[in-house]
């Protein structure tokens, strides 16, 4: 007999999330902790969405995908989860750079990205001052005409070499590319300018078991595979949700899934306004990646002077579209050393190598061509490392591909789509309470609300939107 996951939970919460992805994470902790019954629903048999890990034989743990985040992060977690998690935020103080334009090592940060600029691209110190303000000054209620290509032709024409520095780590973070608003850019740029990029020092499995731990500790009834059916609706408003065979009733919900399945299929378009249905439809969604995860033999090391996160690319010039090609020529790669998990009895050195995909380069191939064309991306993404540690194929005892299929699988993101939708999307997902009472979207999505810290804040700006309708209604008129 199938085990019962929903074995003992109650017929009635205050809110229901739907999802386990850092936003409903957050979105669920900060709901619990104000005082609210709430029940966290998550399809998969973990929790974490994108954040999270995989085990392999050997004692060898994987990150799923590419995480670096702004400092803020450290402030986030401070207020909204606790200090055990914020104090185990570090800086990656090595970040480097190759391409046929330029090699170089960088902290990532404001200052050393303005010297870099005047130093070695030859550039005006106050031109660098300008784009940076006026980077640091972009808004979600700013101009939304102005591309990020134009941003850059505005500051530094016809020089794509600066382009390429400035605008592939972003491109990686969340998607973006030239042709998308320029506050898109321009808003996640700034925050990692700030103080450099960082990562949470333990590892994704360490830090979800602790915050599931700061979970529980407010109340939130845990549930894994528990995929939801349906969003039920009566007069205008959110009744319930149906999972299997259970209807559990609920005054909220909070989706973390993608925003197009949250609206389409769990609610369906016949509970909603016409036009509201045709900008949903009109929402792209975002592309999504490949990763190559790489683990060294017990014994096998990596020199720290391999970096951090690795950008490295054989393309003579920058351009987004060739960093989804199939044709790879733009590979990341985030090199994990012992520290990265301290709490390891065995030291474990492993790599992870990232790249931006379309989903329609992965969805068409039958399944023996899938297979060879996994195999091929393991085999040629270790030839790109072998150039810069030579003789790493030897050390490496396993390694395995994840594609836009494999994306998909797990987080039933539709296309496997790694950052949500396109910019379009924010404006659907804000609008979402608008046309359901009650029913509210946190998640990926118009690339500027993604990434760890961006999930995070979206969860915060969705929790707090809850929280005042529930206690509104609560509260003697």
């Amino acid at each position: 007999m199938p085990r019962d996951f929903l074995k003992g939970a109650k017929d009635e919460y205050d809110v229901v999330v739907i999802g386990s992805g850092l936003a409903g994470l957050t979105s669920a902790n900060i709901l619990g902790r104000a005082g609210h019954r709430v029940l966290l629903l998550e399809q998969h048999y973990k929790l974490g969405g994108l954040a999270t890990w995989f085990l392999r034989p050997g004692s060898h743990t994987f990150d799923i995908s590419l995480h670096g985040f702004p400092h803020g992060m450290i402030k986030s977690c401070r207020r909204y989860w606790n200090r055990d998690i914020s104090d185990r935020i570090v800086q990656l103080k090595n970040i480097r750079f190759d391409n046929p334009q330029f090699s170089l090592t960088t902290t990532f940060d404001r200052e050393d990205f303005s010297r870099l600029l005047v130093e070695r691209f030859d550039q005006d110190p106050e031109t660098v001052k300008s784009f940076f303000d006026t980077a640091r000054g972009m808004n979600f209620y700013d101009d939304q005409t102005t591309t990020t290509g134009e941003l850059f032709e505005r500051f530094f024409p016809g020089r794509n070499d600066i382009v390429r520095l400035l605008m592939e780590p972003i491109t990686y973070a969340n998607g973006s590319t030239l042709e998308d608003p320029a506050i898109t850019y321009g808003i996640v740029f700034s925050n990692f300018m700030s103080k450099g990029v960082y990562i949470y020092e333990g590892g994704t499995d360490d830090l979800i078991k602790r915050m599931k731990k700061e979970l529980e500790s407010n109340g939130v009834d845990i549930r894994i595979n528990c995929p939801v059916d349906q969003i039920i609706t009566r007069g205008g408003r959110v009744s319930a949700v149906r999972v299997g065979d259970r209807t559990i009733r609920c005054r909220a919900v909070v989706s973390n899934a993608n925003l197009r399945t949250t609206i389409l299929k769990m609610i369906g378009e016949e509970k909603l306004d016409a036009d509201y249905v045709q900008r949903t439809n009109a929402v792209r969604l975002n592309n999504s990646s490949t990763q190559v995860y790489m683990a060294l033999k017990e014994g096998e090391t990596i020199e720290e002077s391999s970096g951090d996160l690795f950008f490295t690319s054989t393309a003579k010039e920058f351009k987004t579209e060739s960093l989804l090609s199939r044709d790879i020529t733009s590979r990341t790669f985030s090199f994990y050393y012992p520290r990265t998990r301290p709490w390891k009895t065995k030291e474990r050195y492993a790599v992870v190598s990232s790249t931006n995909a379309n989903w329609s380069d992965w969805n068409d191939l039958n399944e023996e061509d899938y297979e060879a064309s996994k195999k091929d991306l393991v085999e040629t993404t270790i030839e790109a490392l072998e150039r810069y540690i030579p003789g790493v194929r030897g050390k490496i005892e396993h390694a395995e591909a994840a594609t836009p299929r494999t994306f998909q699988h797990y987080t039933l993101h539709e296309r496997g789509a790694s950052f949500g939708t396109k910019f379009e999307g924010l404006g659907v997902s804000r609008d979402l309470p608008n046309q359901v009472g009650g029913m509210y979207h946190a998640g990926s999505v118009g690339i500027i609300m993604s990434g760890w810290l961006g999930a995070i804040n979206y969860g915060v700006i969705v929790s707090n939107e809850v929280d005042q309708l529930l206690t509104s209604e609560s509260s003697p008129v």
